[in-house]
């Protein structure tokens, strides 16, 4: 198995990443790499946390919510013109990350209502399943009760029958 230095890795990798976009297939064969290897750099790129769309996604606003939460933590610091030149490089808009940058603002402000509800529901269950298990308990004496009665009613007779005979 062949060793690739990182900067043909990372040549390789710009192919794949926006503007370009590239065909892991094709570029692949383009390269003469096997696929598998690209695919295994992609998934290490994303776990480095760089902005990496799905390997078949074409436009930016398919790419997971991790990447985009990556392009947003990248540009947090950034000023107007970095941005700009940061948004061409990868093939984006600087609107688009202002709508992903108000997406992650919302979702964690929806996130305490999340646990607050979750938490009801869970309170909710537990009242449930205490009241099931109470009356599954109640229902089993009963019936331990009424198989007792059926035993000592068969004890009653057969000592009667004794008797009479």
């Amino acid at each position: 198995m062949g060793r690739y230095s990182e900067e043909r890795r990372a040549a390789v990798l710009s192919k794949l990443l926006p503007p370009y976009n590239g065909v892991v297939v094709q570029v692949a064969r383009e390269e003469g790499i096997c696929t598998a290897t690209l695919y295994n750099w992609l998934k290490s790129a994303r776990k480095r946390g760089v902005a990496v769309p799905g390997s078949r996604k074409k436009t930016t606003e398919d790419w997971s919510g991790e990447a985009k939460l990556a392009v947003v933590l990248e540009t947090a610091s950034l000023n107007a013109e970095e941005l700009s030149r940061y948004c061409r490089g990868k093939g984006l808009y600087p609107e688009q990350i202002v709508q992903w940058k108000q997406a992650c603002i919302d979702t964690a402000q929806l996130q305490p209502d999340r646990a607050r509800q979750a938490a009801a529901e869970v309170k909710q269950l537990k009242q449930r399943n205490r009241a099931l298990e109470k009356e599954l308990h109640r229902k089993e004496k009963a019936l331990a009760e009424s198989a007792a009665l059926l035993v000592l009613q068969k004890k009653y007779r057969a000592l009667w029958e004794d008797e009479d005979e």
